[in-house]
C-alpha cells in the first residue's frame, strides 16, 4: 500500500493492540509484528517511524530480542516499557527490570522542552512546568541515561519517566500512553505519529474502501466468489465490500441453523437481497442442526457439533457452484494477531473463521477486512451503506442461541430465548442504554419456578438477563441499569412469553465469570 506507516514491534504487551487502535485512530496505517522479527523485515516494511511495545510485568527467561536495525533505520522511534530498555541499552544506557512491580498513576512533570510534549499538559505547577498524569511502568527503571539523551520527564525523587534524543527523534516512555489512565496519551501519540514522524493521516475509509475495491478486483478477475454470510458484523461488511468490488460475482450463503436471534434471517436478507440486491442463498438447516444438538448438553461439544454441521451444509452449497474460485471470509485484524506468532513465537489461540473450508474446498482466501480492527470494520460498514444499527450491533457467538441455552437444546428452549431476549433489547434501545453497554443479551435457564398468571399457578422456565460493560472484553463490569428499566423488562417477558415465569439479573463480573454463561 502507498499509506504513510508506523511499524510496533511488540515484546508481549497484553496493550498491544489498544496502542495500535490509537495510531489507527489518528488516521495512520499501522501493523503490529513480535519484537524479534528479522532485520531484513525491518529494514523493508518502509516505515516513517517505529513504535516499541512494552513487555509484560514478569520475569521471562528467553525475552524477545529486537534487531539494532529498528534503531539504525534514520526513521523517529517511541519506546515503551520493555521498548524503553532496549532503547536504553542499544545507546549505552543502563536500564532495570523489576518484575511484578505493576502500573500506578502517577504525576510527571516535564522538562527540557521536548518536542514530543510541547503544548501538551493536564496543568501547570506554580513555576510554570506542564504536569501530567500518566500510567507508570513500575517495572521499568533508568538507572544511566544513554549518551545524548536528556530527561523530558520525571515524577517524584526525580524518577525518570521520559527521556529524548532530539537529534535522533528517538523518544523512551516509562509510562503508557495507551492506557486510558494517561489522559494526554492519544494526543501524545498523534504528536509523534503525525508531527514527528510526518504522517499524511491517510488512512480514511474512502482511502480503505478504494483500496480494498481495486485489490479484490486485481485478484478475482473474472472468477466467482462465495461467502459465509452469517449475519454478524465482519462477514456482513465484507459482503458489502466485496459486492461493492464485484457485484453478481459474488453468492452469499447464509445458513439459518435454528440459533439465530429473532428476525435475523429476514433482516439479512432484507439488506443484502433486497437493497443491496447481493445474490444470497438462504438455507434453512435449523432441523439438522437440531437434530444433532439433541440431547448433548456440554458447552464444548455443543460447539464442535454446530461447527461440523456449519460445514457440512456449506460445502453441499459451495459444490454447486462450479464456478467459484474464492472463498470470502471476515477475518480482521485481531484474529490475525491472534492465529500468528505472540510472545517468544507461541500462538494466542488459532483462528478459523469458517472452521476446515478452506482446505476442504480447494478454494482460494479472500479477506478483505484482514488489516482492520472491529471498531474499524464498523465506520467501513456504515461507510458501505450498511444501517448503524446493523453495524453497531452487540457481539453474537458463532454457535448462536446454542451456548446461551444451558444444557440440551430443544427448538422450544430457542423460540422462548428468542422471544425473551428481543423484548430486552428492545427496552435497552427504547431507554437509550443499548449503546451505553457492550454486550446484553438473554440467557435461558432449563429449569422451572413457580409463578401466578391470571389468578392461577403456573410452573414455567427461568431466563437470566446479562448486560455488560468493557473496553476490550477480556475483563468486564455487569451494567448497574436502573432498576425501573430491569423491572419493565421482567414484567413484559413474563406477560408476553408464554412459558417463562421468572426472570433473573447476572451481577458477575469478568472475572471470575465469563461474559456468555458458556
Amino acid at each position: 500500500m502507498a499509506h504513510d506507516k508506523i511499524l510496533i514491534l511488540d515484546f508481549g504487551s497484553p496493550s498491544a493492540q489498544l496502542l495500535a487502535r490509537c495510531v489507527r485512530a489518528q488516521q495512520v496505517y499501522c501493523e503490529l509484528h513480535p519484537a524479534d522479527v528479522s532485520a531484513d523485515f525491518i529494514r523493508s516494511f518502509g516505515a516513517r517511524g517505529v513504535i516499541l511495545c512494552s513487555g509484560t510485568d514478569e520475569a521471562e527467561d528467553e525475552a524477545l530480542q529486537v534487531a539494532p536495525a529498528v534503531f539504525e533505520l534514520g526513521v523517529p522511534l517511541l519506546a515503551i516499557g520493555e521498548g524503553l530498555r532496549a532503547l536504553v541499552g542499544h545507546h549505552g544506557g543502563e536500564a532495570s527490570f523489576q518484575p511484578g512491580s505493576g502500573q500506578a498513576v502517577v504525576q510527571m512533570r516535564a522538562r527540557g522542552h521536548s518536542r514530543l510534549f510541547a503544548d501538551i499538559e493536564d496543568r501547570r505547577n506554580a513555576t510554570g512546568h506542564g504536569l501530567f498524569d500518566v500510567c507508570a511502568d513500575l517495572s521499568s527503571h533508568i538507572a544511566q541515561l544513554p549518551v545524548g539523551f536528556n530527561p523530558i520527564g520525571t515524577g517524584e525523587g526525580e524518577q525518570l519517566l521520559a527521556i529524548a534524543n532530539e537529534s535522533l527523534q528517538h523518544y523512551g516512555l516509562a509510562f503508557h500512553p495507551e492506557l486510558d489512565a494517561t489522559p494526554q496519551g492519544n494526543a501524545i501519540i498523534a504528536r509523534f505519529v503525525r508531527d514527528i514522524c510526518a504522517c499524511r493521516g491517510d488512512w480514511t475509509m474512502d482511502a480503505i474502501i478504494a483500496d480494498a475495491v481495486a485489490r479484490i478486483q486485481a485478484a478475482v478477475g473474472s472468477d466467482e466468489v462465495i461467502l459465509g454470510l452469517s449475519g454478524g458484523v465482519d462477514s456482513s461488511v465484507a459482503a458489502a465490500l466485496i459486492h461493492r468490488a464485484i457485484g453478481d460475482q459474488l453468492t452469499c450463503v447464509f445458513v439459518d441453523h435454528g440459533l439465530l436471534r429473532l428476525n435475523e434471517g429476514k433482516m439479512v436478507l432484507d439488506m443484502f437481497a433486497d437493497r443491496l440486491h447481493a445474490c444470497v442463498v438462504h438455507v434453512d438447516a435449523s432441523a439438522q442442526f437440531l437434530d444433532a444438538l439433541a440431547g448433548v448438553d456440554d458447552p464444548e461439544a455443543k460447539r464442535k457439533i454446530i461447527g461440523r454441521e456449519f460445514v457440512e451444509v456449506f460445502q453441499a452449497e459451495a459444490k454447486r457452484r462450479v464456478q467459484a474460485k474464492w472463498l470470502a471470509q471476515g477475518t480482521i485484524y485481531p484474529d490475525v494477531i491472534e492465529s500468528g506468532a505472540g510472545r517468544k513465537g507461541k500462538v494466542i489461540k488459532s483462528h478459523h473463521n469458517v472452521g476446515g473450508l478452506p482446505e476442504t474446498l480447494g478454494l482460494q482466501l479472500l479477506e478483505p477486512l484482514r488489516e482492520l480492527f472491529k471498531d474499524e470494520v464498523r465506520q467501513l460498514g456504515v461507510a458501505l451503506g450498511l444501517p448503524h444499527e446493523m453495524v453497531y450491533r452487540h457481539p453474537f457467538p458463532g454457535p448462536g442461541l446454542g451456548v446461551r441455552i444451558l444444557g440440551a437444546i430443544r427448538r422450544e428452549y430457542a423460540d422462548l430465548l428468542r422471544q425473551a431476549d428481543a423484548i430486552f433489547i428492545d427496552e435497552l434501545r427504547a431507554a437509550g442504554w443499548y449503546d451505553q453497554v457492550s454486550q446484553a443479551f438473554a440467557v435461558f435457564l432449563p429449569v422451572k419456578s413457580v409463578g401466578v398468571s391470571a389468578g392461577a399457578r403456573t410452573y414455567d422456565y427461568v431466563v437470566s438477563l446479562r448486560a455488560v460493560q468493557t473496553i476490550d472484553f477480556m475483563t468486564a463490569h455487569w451494567a448497574e441499569l436502573p432498576y425501573s428499566l430491569l423491572g419493565k423488562v421482567s414484567q413484559r417477558i413474563i406477560e408476553e412469553v408464554d412459558g417463562i415465569s421468572r426472570v433473573v439479573y447476572d451481577i458477575s463480573g469478568k472475572p471470575p465469570a465469563t461474559i456468555e454463561w458458556e
